[in-house]
């Protein structure tokens, strides 16, 4: 009985740590892969120069280019001018008051 619980708790214990590992490892962002780790650098590279929502690396151009398609999908939906379209939209549902119903017979 207490063997089955032992090895119970040993079988539990190994996947656990079998799972945290496999979690754990790609977050350690060695990579022994030069592919890899050029890849990982470049990810980093990126994240740092989009901070603050911006595209990266763009120019006039691209700039001009989002404009018009924010403006046409703005017009395809029927945007009013003032929304952001970048926003994802914030839904409101009223509460809704429903009528108690009679329980007299008629």
């Amino acid at each position: 009985m207490l063997t089955q619980t032992i090895l119970n708790g040993v079988r539990v214990l190994r996947t656990e740590a079998r799972r945290n590992i496999a979690i754990v490892a790609p977050a350690l962002n060695k990579a022994s892969d030069p592919i890899q780790q050029l890849f990982l650098d470049k990810v980093r590279d990126y994240k740092q120069k989009s901070s603050g929502g911006k595209l990266v690396d763009s120019n006039p151009e691209i700039e001009r280019e989002l404009k018009n398609e924010l403006e046409r999908v703005a017009k395809q939906f029927g945007s009013d001018g003032k929304t952001d379209m970048l926003k994802f939209p914030e839904f409101k549902f009223p509460e809704v008051k429903v009528d108690p119903i009679s329980q007299g017979t008629a």
